[in-house]
């Protein structure tokens, strides 16, 4: 019988509301030892979201797509949680964090 935990996934989209709360979710993801994916890397220091929390009202600001799109692998915390990454997975991310 497999580990139950390790039957789900938390998956955070790249949404103003969840980056808001980003420490915190991962703290839970951590503490739950459910592995994690989100759509942003670093959530966005200098672009729409940054505009918002400087007082910018969403509707105002237009519509972005992102130019460069990153798959990023946490290593670290997949040990953490006991999950071996396959092979088949590491060649394509673009950075991997130990």
């Amino acid at each position: 019988m497999t580990d139950p935990a390790h039957e789900l996934a938390v998956f955070v989209t790249a949404d103003a509301m969840f980056v808001s709360h980003r420490a915190r979710i991962a703290e839970l993801a951590a503490r739950h030892r459910l592995p994690a994916m989100y759509g942003l890397t670093e959530h966005a220091v200098a672009g729409y979201v940054d505009r918002i929390l400087k007082g910018a009202r969403p509707a105002d600001l237009p519509v972005e797509q992102p130019t460069k799109l990153e798959f990023v692998v946490n290593l670290k915390t997949a040990r953490a949680l006991g999950l071996a990454i396959p092979p088949a997975v590491l060649v394509r991310a673009d950075r991997l964090i130990e």
